[in-house]
């Protein structure tokens, strides 16, 4: 079971959310919009898909990683790396 699984539909809720307001771009893109319209709209898409990405990371800390450093062990230390690894990307984006 993942962390997310007890928030996965409202997750797939914003997803398909974020997934409208992409075709909602290119829409605007094929009709000549006003670039900074277009612009305006892709900072929003980004915002939503960053949420989105804290929410997963913030599910997968508090379960994924917080189980396995209650086992302990060589998998505790992966978890771990694996989450820092997964926050310098996000960092990064």
């Amino acid at each position: 079971m993942h962390g997310y699984s007890a928030d996965k539909q409202a997750y797939l809720v914003r997803l398909r959310r974020i997934e409208g307001q992409v075709r909602g771009l290119q829409r605007m893109v094929e009709q000549d919009a006003y670039c900074i319209d277009i612009l305006t709209q892709v900072s929003a898409v980004t915002r939503a898909l960053q949420s989105v990405a804290l929410g997963l990371l913030e599910d997968h800390i508090g379960h994924c990683v917080a189980e396995a450093i209650s086992k302990g062990g060589p998998q505790a230390e992966e978890k771990v790396k694996e989450a820092a690894a997964a926050i310098a990307r996000l960092v990064r984006s």
